[in-house]
C-alpha cells in the first residue's frame, strides 16, 4: 500500500529569493573587512561586513565605502574580501560603495599600518594623510590613453636583472664598464656614486645619503632627476618628496624642461583639492610612474616603487602637524623596507638622523670630492674671526659687521645679495629702554611688537594697542627693539645702500625667484628666493640670536638653514653657466656650527652631534616618547604601563592647568615593543571611557 506524502508548507514559494529584510549576499568572498573613520583608539581595528550581491562587483579592496556603525553611518576603506568571518558575530551589510576607484593600494595600507605602529597612532589618522579627499568630478573626467590602466592590473614587468652588487666607496666602475662612460655624470662625481647609479639602472635597490655639491649643472633638481631617470629606465616607479612650495616649483621647472609636464604627477596641497586628486588618480591608475610632492606625497601609490627620494630631510616642513605626527623621512624608510625599494636622502647639509643611517650601515654615504667642493662652494667668511675683530672695534655691537658691509658693497656690482635674518616682521620683540625688561601686554601678558615705524606697539596675542605703555619694573615709558625683523632690516639696508633695490621675502610674503640684477634680498630662513645665476654674496645675520634658542637641535637646525642659504650663492670658481666669485659672510660669535659652515662640512658636524648624543643617551641616538594629559589620567596611565627596566622614565612635569607630561627613552630595538604597549594601553583607557592621553613618538622641540 502506497504511503501518502506530507505536502510541504513552503510549496509554491521561490526559495532562491532573499527573505524580507535580509539582502542577498555575494556568492564568493561575501565578507568585507573595513577600516572605519574613527579617532577612538579602541576602534582602531578592521570590522567585518556582509557584501550585498548588488555591490559584489564594485566592492574591491581599496575602494571607499559607507557602513553602519554604532547607530550612525561612517566612511571607511574596504581593505580585504574574505570567505568567512569570526563565528558568533552578527554582521551588518555594506551600505554603499562610494566609488569604484581603488584609491588605497595594499602597499600603501601596509605602510600606513607600519607608520601607525611606529608612532603609536591610529591607522585611520594615517590614511587621512595618505589618501586625499574625493573629488567626484575628477573621477568622471575623460582620461588620457595612459589612464586606462586598471588599478588592480599589475604593472609591466621591468627587464630581468642580476642581483645588485655592493657599492664601492672608491667609486670605481665595475669590470667591463668604461670608467668615463657613466650615464650619470652628476652622481659619478661622488665617491661611490657610479656604483650607486649602476645599481639603480640594473634594477637594484641601493640606499644612500649625500650632501649635494652646489653650483653643478642644473643644481640639485638635476641630480635628483638623474637618479630618477635611471630607475624609470628599468621599468620601475620613482617618488620624490620636497619640503615646500619653493622647492616644488624649482624641481618642477627642471622636470618640465627635461621631461615635459605630462611625464610626472605632482601631489601638493598648494594646487588645490581637485587638481591634487586628479593627479592622485593618475598615480593610482598606474599612468604616472614619476611622482613629486610635499610631505603627504610620501604615501603616493606608485606602482612598482623602485626609488624614494627625499630632499632636505632636516626641514621642519616634512613633519606632519596632525596625529600621529609622522615624518616623511620615516614614512619613506618604512615604505622602502616594505616594497624593497631604493632610497636617496639628499640635502644641502646633513641631519643627525641621516648620519645615523650611515653610521649604522643601513645606508651608504656618497661623499663629495673635496677638490670639487672647494671649486664649486662659495668662499665662507666668519665676520668674528681674529683678523676681522682687529679691523672692526665695534664688531661686538654691530648687527651688520664691517666685513659683511664690504662684501655686500662689492658684490652688488656683480649681482643680487641675499641677507638672511632670524625673524619676520618689523620689530617682533620689544623691551624697556632703561632696564631691558621685555615689554608685555597689560591685559594678557603677551609680548608687545611693532608692526611698522609709524605705528604703535600692539600685543602679539590679543592685539591690544599699547598707546600709553609703561614698564612694570621701572615705570619708564620708552621702548627699544629686542629683535629686528625682516621688514626693519630691509628699511635699514635701504638707507645704508641708497639707489639699490631692496626686496623682502618671508613666509607671509613668499617670493620664489629674483632676476640676476643688483638688489638686496632680505629673507627669513626657508623663504629665500632663488637667483637666476646665484647670489653674488650671502649675508647670514642674527647668528647669535638664532643659536641662543634653547633646544637640543638648535645648532643642527641653524647649520642646516645656513647651508641652505649658502647653496644659493655662486661658487668660488667660475664655470660654464655659473659666474663664480660667490662669498658667504656669517655674523656672530665663533661656534661649532659656524666652523662647520666655513669648512662646508655638515656631515662632520652631524657625526660629532650623534657621538655626543649617543654618550648622553639622547635622540636620535635613542628613541623617545611623550605622554601628556590630565594629571590624574597621565599618572595612572604611566603606572599601568608595563615596560622593561631598560626604558628610562622621566616625569611627571607640570605643564599648567592640571596637565602632566612624561618622557620615555628607549633603544631602537625596544621601539616596537614600547609603541605596541602604548597603543594597547591607550585603547584600554579609551574603551573604559577614561580621558585619552596624547602620545607623541620621537617628538621634536621638547628637549
Amino acid at each position: 500500500m502506497d504511503q501518502s506524502l506530507q505536502p510541504s508548507l513552503l510549496a509554491g514559494f521561490d526559495l532562491s529569493a532573499p527573505l524580507p529584510g535580509i539582502p542577498h549576499m555575494a556568492s564568493t568572498l561575501p565578507i568585507a573587512r573595513v577600516v572605519i573613520d574613527s579617532a577612538l583608539p579602541h576602534l582602531d581595528r578592521p570590522f567585518d561586513y556582509l557584501v550585498p550581491a548588488e555591490l559584489d562587483a564594485a566592492a574591491r579592496p581599496g575602494v571607499r565605502v559607507k557602513v553602519r556603525f554604532g547607530g550612525q553611518e561612517l566612511a571607511g576603506f574596504l581593505v580585504e574580501r574574505l570567505e568567512h568571518s569570526e563565528p558568533g558575530i552578527k554582521l551588518q551589510p555594506l551600505r554603499a560603495v562610494v566609488s569604484p576607484e581603488v584609491v588605497l593600494s595594499a602597499e600603501v595600507l601596509a605602510a600606513a599600518r607600519a607608520v601607525a605602529e611606529r608612532y603609536a597612532g591610529g591607522v585611520w589618522d594615517v590614511l587621512r594623510s595618505a589618501v586625499p579627499a574625493r573629488m567626484a568630478r575628477a573621477e568622471t573626467e575623460k582620461t588620457d590613453a595612459g589612464d586606462g590602466i586598471r588599478a588592480d592590473e599589475p604593472p609591466a614587468a621591468g627587464p630581468a636583472v642580476d642581483a645588485p652588487a655592493v657599492i664601492d666607496p672608491a667609486g670605481k666602475s665595475p669590470a667591463g664598464e668604461p670608467a668615463g662612460g657613466s650615464p650619470a655624470p652628476l652622481l659619478s662625481e661622488y665617491h661611490g656614486g657610479a656604483d650607486y647609479a649602476r645599481m639603480l639602472r640594473t634594477g637594484g635597490s641601493p640606499r644612500a645619503v649625500l650632501s649635494a655639491v652646489p653650483n653643478r649643472p642644473g643644481d640639485w633638481p638635476a641630480l635628483l632627476l638623474e637618479a630618477s631617470e635611471l630607475v624609470l629606465a628599468s621599468g620601475r616607479g620613482v617618488l620624490i618628496v620636497v619640503p615646500d612650495a619653493r622647492d616644488m616649483a624649482r624641481l618642477c621647472a627642471t622636470l618640465d624642461e627635461r621631461l615635459g609636464p605630462e611625464a610626472y604627477a605632482r601631489l601638493t596641497a598648494e594646487d588645490g583639492a581637485t587638481p591634487r586628486y586628479r593627479n592622485f588618480l593618475r598615480v593610482a591608475r598606474g599612468s604616472a610612474r614619476l611622482v613629486v610632492g610635499t610631505r603627504n606625497a610620501a604615501f603616493a601609490p606608485v606602482k612598482d616603487l623602485g626609488l624614494a627620494i627625499i630632499w632636505d630631510d632636516a626641514d621642519n616642513s616634512h613633519a606632519e602637524p596632525r596625529a600621529p605626527y609622522h615624518h616623511a623621512r620615516e614614512v619613506l624608510l618604512l615604505r622602502c623596507g616594505i616594497e624593497n625599494a631604493g632610497l636617496l636622502l639628499a640635502a644641502p647639509g646633513r641631519s643627525a638622523e641621516a648620519q645615523r643611517l650611515v653610521r649604522s650601515g643601513w645606508a651608504h654615504e656618497l661623499e663629495a670630492d673635496r677638490k670639487l667642493l672647494r671649486a664649486h662652494a662659495p668662499r665662507v667668511i666668519a665676520a668674528s674671526d681674529e683678523f676681522e675683530a682687529e679691523r672692526d672695534p665695534l664688531l661686538h655691537a654691530a648687527r651688520l659687521p664691517a666685513a659683511a658691509w664690504r662684501e655686500a658693497k662689492a658684490a652688488l656690482a656683480r649681482g643680487p645679495v641675499l641677507v638672511q635674518v632670524a625673524r619676520t616682521g618689523f620689530m617682533p620683540a620689544l623691551r624697556c629702554e632703561r632696564c631691558r625688561t621685555p615689554a608685555r601686554c597689560t591685559a594678557c601678558n603677551g609680548p608687545l611688537a611693532l608692526g611698522d615705524a609709524r605705528g604703535a606697539p600692539a600685543c602679539g596675542w590679543c592685539g591690544l594697542v599699547a598707546h600709553d605703555w609703561s614698564c612694570g619694573e621701572c615705570g619708564f615709558m620708552r621702548l627699544r627693539a629686542a629683535s629686528i625683523g625682516a621688514d626693519r632690516t630691509a628699511e635699514e639696508l635701504g638707507r645704508a645702500f641708497p639707489g639699490i633695490k631692496v626686496v623682502a621675502a618671508t613666509g607671509a610674503k613668499p617670493l620664489h625667484a629674483v632676476p640676476d640684477a643688483p638688489a638686496l634680498v632680505v629673507a627669513t630662513p626657508g623663504a629665500e628666493p632663488v637667483a637666476a645665476n646665484g647670489y653674488a654674496a650671502v649675508l647670514l645675520l642674527d647668528g647669535d640670536r638664532m643659536l641662543a634658542r634653547e633646544g637640543l637641535r638648535t645648532g643642527e637646525e641653524v647649520l642646516n638653514r645656513w647651508m641652505g642659504a649658502a647653496h644659493l650663492a655662486r661658487g668660488r670658481d667660475a664655470t660654464e653657466g655659473h659666474p663664480g666669485g660667490g662669498t658667504v659672510v656669517v655674523a656672530g660669535d665663533p661656534t661649532e656650527p659656524m666652523r662647520a659652515l666655513v669648512r662646508f662640512d655638515a656631515a662632520a658636524y652631524a657625526q660629532a652631534e650623534l657621538d655626543e648624543r649617543r654618550t648622553l643617551g639622547l635622540p636620535p641616538a635613542v628613541r623617545t616618547a611623550m605622554v601628556k594629559g590630565p594629571a590624574g589620567t597621565a599618572d595612572k596611565f604611566m603606572d599601568a604601563l608595563v615596560l622593561g627596566d631598560e626604558v628610562r622614565r622621566h616625569g611627571p612635569v607640570l605643564l599648567g592647568e592640571g596637565e602632566h607630561r612624561w618622557l620615555l627613552f628607549f633603544s631602537y630595538a625596544q621601539g616596537p615593543a614600547v609603541t605596541a604597549a602604548l597603543r594597547a594601553l591607550r585603547a584600554t583607557f579609551s574603551a573604559a571611557k577614561e580621558p585619552v592621553v596624547a602620545i607623541r613618538i620621537d617628538p621634536d622641540g621638547i628637549l
